[in-house]
């Protein structure tokens, strides 16, 4: 109830660092007690990728990049939350200003460039802080390691959290991370795959445990690639995919105020768009492999939508900051039962 009025304070300031001033304020009143789930997260508990989610409502990549905020993140009575993107090593991201928003549309461009402290870092702050809600780990490629080993970086941070993560999504699909998105394509992607299989059947003879590994896919692919992505998610026994990353067009923003900015366009305009991913995923693997449907979530009706079109697990991020915890309580809280 209380949000509207912090937000409009919030926007005064540059959005990283409202973010982070908001996300600090978020953890410490968990902290204090003063931020609890309630009954919203043991509501609607499903199985996916042989995990046992108390709701199918997670937060998405991106919001907590190092693990800080887990503790008040998991607070406000979300199934799971994914942290990162994190790459083996740290990095600073692209120059700022790098994040701009969108208010009249609810939509975000960042080009942060996955800053991030290091994989180092945020498996330590994992280890301090495990929340109560399943983890999922989401990890990348540092800007500067060639694309003919992009495939090292990704095995190397896949060993370093495996042992703290509930599952792992692999990042292929971020536009800030120049050539990034060729990982996607029928070439790259496969022996990507096999390798991480391949390190993952090691890893879980140690931990005794599954360890699921989730891929992060573009909504900018057609629908020729798509379908090709698909049947090798499966070939390569991948256990789920996250529909959608940003996206790099910009037509329902063109005319507006930094809409023409370089970067990922995320929140309501992106809606649409990832909807229509998931639509065509659910087609073409009919049950093969699970999806967890991001991009523009801003109502408990989007969210059904999603759930409705294929998804079985749903993500948020831009959402939350222009409805703050209100929208989780809407999704989790609506007649209609997602």
């Amino acid at each position: 109830m209380l949000y509207p009025i912090a937000r409009s304070l919030l926007f005064r300031l540059d959005p990283e660092t409202a973010h982070t001033l908001s996300l600090t304020a978020l953890d410490q009143a968990a902290r204090c007690g003063l931020v609890q789930p309630g009954h919203l997260v043991s509501t609607r508990p499903r199985t996916v990728m042989g995990l046992t989610f108390a709701n199918p409502l997670g937060i998405a990549a991106g919001l907590d990049k190092n693990g800080t905020f887990i503790h008040g993140l998991a607070a406000l009575g979300v199934g799971f939350i994914e942290v990162g993107t994190v790459t083996p090593r740290p990095q600073n991201g692209n120059p700022r200003p790098r994040v701009f928003r969108l208010p009249t549309v609810e939509g975000l461009i960042n080009r942060l460039g996955f800053n991030n402290h290091g994989v180092a870092a945020l498996v330590e702050q994992v280890r301090q802080r495990r929340p109560s809600a399943l983890l999922g780990i989401n990890i990348g490629k540092n800007f500067d390691t060639p694309m003919e080993r992009a495939v090292e970086d990704y095995r190397s941070a896949l060993i370093a959290v495996a042992p703290h993560a509930d599952y792992v999504t692999v990042n292929i699909s971020s536009p800030n991370t120049q050539n990034l998105r060729q990982l996607q394509g029928t070439e790259a992607l496969p022996p990507l795959l096999r390798a991480l299989h391949e390190e993952r059947l090691r890893l879980v003879e140690d931990l005794g445990r599954p360890l699921p590994i989730a891929i992060k896919i573009a909504p900018d692919l057609t629908p020729a690639a798509l379908t090709d992505i698909a049947r090798i998610l499966v070939e390569e026994h991948m256990d789920a995919v996250i529909a959608t990353n940003t996206t790099i067009t910009r037509d329902p923003v063109l005319h507006l105020p930094h809409g023409q900015e370089i970067g990922g366009l995320s929140g309501a305009p992106l809606h649409e768009k990832s909807l229509a991913v998931v639509a065509h995923l659910a087609r073409t693997l009919d049950g093969a492999l699970p999806i967890i449907g991001v991009g523009g979530i801003t109502s408990a009706a989007q969210a059904q939508a999603m759930l409705t079109t294929g998804a079985q697990l749903i993500q948020v991020y831009t959402g939350l900051i222009y409805r703050g915890p209100d929208l989780i309580r809407e999704i989790l809280e609506s007649d209609r039962p997602i």
